[in-house]
């Protein structure tokens, strides 16, 4: 889904390039206290990336389980790709990978998802970071979040999400911690503010 609903926009959805910041009565505990970037949006329904859910493997057990380096050379890998950053990007198809990266880096399999952001889904992006020739910025997802047609629009409706235009910063930053406060901030909003029942912020 990820991928089709991407390369067959016709035309940027509402939510396109947005945030959706879940509410504290977010029933879905997949979604609690979750930070989304929305990277297509259309009628046949969204897809986007968990931006503040830690993963446990490293970069270096993703080449690893690849077979892309051998466990010897693991230690001469450049810093940049022993540190590069993943995350839990959604309880759908948890164990396929997205790099969504800086606009820097470009392969035929590379998809824009805004004017500055691109995805891509092929191991080309996997060793070229490898090999210290990646993208400025990426942050490697496992998993996506994605919503069949009007599924989204209804969780907004029930009060289950708010929306903000996303910040590219924010989207890269590595601290996960305080990301959901901060997404929130960008609305002029703490999460003290917010109410659980529909009508009320």
């Amino acid at each position: 889904m990820a991928i089709s609903v991407l390369k067959n926009k016709r035309e940027r959805g509402f939510l396109d390039g947005q945030f959706l910041i879940a509410m504290p009565g977010m029933a879905d505990s997949n979604f609690s206290r979750a930070v989304v970037y929305i990277c297509a949006h259309s009628d046949d329904g969204a897809m986007g990336f968990i931006i503040n859910r830690a993963q446990q493997l490293s970069f270096s057990d993703v080449l690893l389980h690849l077979d892309l380096v051998g466990e010897d050379e693991v230690i001469r890998l450049p810093g940049s790709t022993l540190d590069f950053p993943i995350r839990c990007g959604g309880p759908v198809e948890s164990g396929r990978g997205f790099v969504l990266h800086s606009d820097d880096y470009m392969s035929e399999s590379s998809i824009p998802v805004s004017d500055d952001i691109c995805l891509t889904a092929t191991l080309d992006i996997v060793r070229a970071i490898s090999r210290g020739r990646g993208p400025q910025k990426g942050l490697m997802m496992l998993g996506y979040a994605g919503w069949g047609a009007g599924q989204i629009e209804n969780e907004m409706g029930a009060n289950g999400w708010l929306s903000c235009p996303a910040q590219e910063e924010l989207i890269f930053d590595t601290n996960l911690d305080s990301k959901y406060e901060r997404a929130l901030g960008l609305m002029g909003i703490s999460p003290a503010m917010l109410s659980t029942e529909a009508g009320h912020a």
